[in-house]
């Protein structure tokens, strides 16, 4: 793998090897099953591998958010989650790995946001504070070369620039082994412009703002006087107040009955049926909120939470009640060992059965803190 890094590009090398990784999210297990051709390989490899990587880049100059001062709090937008004792994990035979065993956590109450932060929202923080995005900044050769081989070459300039990962869908059925065949990395596309340089969000004001980093999303609520949501809070908020129900809504499956949240109907990458009414992203509180009055708790955006992401952390947890866990002490994802990621969680509108069931209520992803994708978004908490 050394000698084939050195010839080839730096910023092509990090996009294989992200996609490589993700293309085992998206089949179905049974897939993978009578495809393997390595003894080796177990179906639970799969299965973990499924939510241990989404395309993601690395590298980009980090945020200095030294000279945003930390704003007050306002409730204004939010709901209030009485604390209570819940099931963390998933309590059917629907979960992945890091899923199990469910185990008994307590919260204390807390505020979040009842939709995710929109474009609206995020315009007003930068126009404040001047911030640019991870997106908008070029990749920063010292730290890209830390999660690569020794020794490879320094890429030309004219490739370390300021881009993100685009969803670009091809027209015909493909086999879901190849995440390249519908992921794109695409100079100037960030969070005003997240579907590449030529698209724009006038007029959408009330979508959730996409293509933010962990690193960006820190920012924002150090702005806004609030903080990420840790995963505890986040599950337990998007339960709803329901007792070992799989979705924020129940128990009824996503394609059944009304529409319920914002995900992927047909024949993933190529046909969307938009039976939900949506392509891509859709305008916050487009669906019926849960039972804690809480918008897009499943689908639309995956969401940002304040943890470091621990492929082992639940069975740390087991046979004790934990006390607002607050994760793990560092970053544990045996796919991608070098890459240090955090927690993201709900699914996206490219969710569906076939491809990734982020929608359900348990369902754990993770991603790079540096990482902005056209699917990925926040929400806040507060105190």
């Amino acid at each position: 793998m050394k000698d084939i890094a050195r010839w080839i590009p730096v910023c092509l090398i990090v996009l294989f090897i992200s996609l490589f990784s993700l293309e085992a999210c998206h089949a179905p297990a049974s897939h993978f099953a009578s495809t393997a051709t390595d003894s080796t390989v177990t179906t639970n490899d799969f299965l973990t591998s499924c939510h241990n990587n989404l395309p993601e880049r690395f590298g980009n100059s980090k945020a200095d958010v030294s000279g945003i001062a930390r704003g007050k709090t306002s409730h204004e937008g939010m709901v209030w989650i009485p604390g209570g004792e819940y099931a963390m994990g998933s309590s059917d035979n629907e979960g992945r790995p890091d899923e199990y065993p469910a185990h008994e956590v307590k919260v204390k109450g807390f505020w979040i946001d009842t939709h995710e932060v929109t474009n609206a929202q995020f315009r007003k923080f930068v126009e404040a504070t001047g911030y640019i995005t991870t997106a908008e900044r070029p990749p920063d050769w010292e730290d890209m070369k830390k999660q690569l081989p020794a020794g490879t070459p320094r890429p030309a300039d004219s490739l370390l620039v300021a881009a993100a990962l685009v969803f670009t869908p091809p027209d015909h059925p493909v086999p879901l082994n190849n995440a390249a065949q519908w992921w794109s990395w695409t100079k100037g596309a960030n969070w005003q412009h997240p579907e590449g340089p030529h698209s724009t969000i006038k007029g959408k004001d009330n979508y959730p703002v996409v293509q933010v980093s962990w690193e960006d999303a820190e920012a924002y609520v150090r702005w806004a006087g609030k903080r990420l949501p840790t995963e505890a809070e986040w599950e337990y908020a998007a339960r709803g107040g329901l007792k070992g129900q799989p979705y924020s809504w129940g128990s009824e499956a996503v394609d059944k009955g009304r529409p319920k949240a914002n995900t992927w109907e047909g024949h993933f990458p190529n046909y969307n049926s938009r039976w939900d009414g949506f392509y891509g992203l859709a305008p916050v509180g487009s669906f019926a909120p849960n039972g804690y009055k809480l918008y897009d708790m499943a689908g639309n955006a995956w969401e940002w939470c304040s943890d470091w992401y621990d492929a082992d952390y639940y069975k740390s947890l087991a046979g004790k009640i934990s006390i607002d866990p607050a994760g793990p002490g560092k970053s544990n994802d045996p796919m991608q060992p070098t890459v240090p990621v955090r927690v993201i969680r709900g699914g996206s509108f490219m969710c569906n059965a076939a491809y990734c069931k982020g929608y359900r209520v348990s369902s754990r992803m993770m991603s790079s803190p540096d990482s902005g994708l056209e699917n990925l978004g926040f929400r806040c908490v507060a105190e």
